[in-house]
């Protein structure tokens, strides 16, 4: 799949805080096709708060996101359309299978794939011969290569992406940079809250969070 050019997201002004504490002031960024940005900071640094606010689920308290120049509210239609949250919780209901967890998470991202394809990408995700097992029995890895598997099947331009190689292996990682470098390459971005170095043969930018 090839998105079509051109496409940019970007955050003007864009400030938060929870209680007394102000996780991020007046943030300032843009980010265009081929690119991925990565939140770097510790923990409560305001990096999941971030995605989540370009995912809509969280608003806000001042700034504005937008898409191709156009302003995002939250839980607005386009931004729903546009982009794929993957947040750091696996989000599996434990009494459906490995296959029945993505159909839903396809089903949600209004994504529906032709023949075998969920079976083709769960077997490439590593999860050969554990499609029918419930989320209940995968190891952490195992539930993350789920979510992986979701990503191989997407077809929205914006990943966001919470420390997306949490609990992953090294092949697991390696297949997890490979589909976002297809990615990148067909035109999409990512943004991407991790503590782990990501070697991405693609235009990279950083965030630090935590200076607010």
């Amino acid at each position: 799949m090839t998105f079509a050019a051109p496409l940019r997201l970007s955050a003007h002004a864009l400030s938060l805080s929870r209680g007394p504490r102000r996780l991020f002031s007046n943030l300032d960024w843009s980010l265009d096709a081929g690119q991925a940005m990565v939140l770097r900071g510790a923990n409560g640094s305001g990096k999941t708060t971030l995605l989540r606010v370009l995912a809509g689920l969280t608003a806000a308290d001042e700034g504005e996101i937008r898409w191709n120049g156009r302003r995002w509210t939250p839980l607005c239609a386009g931004q729903r359309a546009v982009s794929v949250y993957l947040g750091h919780a696996n989000a599996l209901k434990d009494e459906l299978t490995a296959a029945e967890n993505l159909e839903a998470a396809l089903a949600f991202d209004g994504v529906e794939p032709a023949g075998g394809a969920k079976a083709t990408a769960l077997d490439a995700a590593g999860l050969g011969g554990r499609h029918h097992l419930q989320a209940r029995r995968l190891s952490q890895g195992q539930k993350r290569r789920v979510g992986l598997a979701r990503l191989a099947l997407s077809d929205k331009p914006l990943w966001l992406l919470d420390e997306p190689t949490n609990a992953l292996d090294a092949d697991g990682v390696h297949f997890f940079v490979k589909l976002l470098e297809r990615h990148l390459q067909a035109g999409g971005m990512a943004c991407i809250a991790t503590h782990l170095p990501l070697e991405i043969a693609a235009q990279v930018r950083e965030l630090q969070m935590g200076g607010a």
